[in-house]
């Protein structure tokens, strides 16, 4: 996710415990996603459909932060 912020993502992840728990939420959804797709866990589409919106927004404000700590323009 994001490998144009790789070193930035580590650097957050340093320091900014906001942004690592929203990346570690991140992953854990879409680990979680993963394994319902493969069955492994139970889950209905509808569930699915859920978390995946859910992981949607996590990455939007991940991005907005990486954004910001670049010093990224609109």
């Amino acid at each position: 996710m994001f490998p144009e912020y790789r070193e930035l993502i580590t650097a957050l992840k340093g320091h900014d415990h906001h942004f690592t728990r929203l990346f570690d939420k991140h992953n854990e959804l879409d680990q979680q996603i993963k394994n319902m797709e493969a069955r492994i866990s139970p889950g209905t589409h509808e569930e699915i459909e859920t978390l995946k919106k859910q992981k949607l927004l996590l990455k939007d404000e991940l991005y907005a932060i990486l954004r910001k700590a670049s010093g990224a323009t609109a």
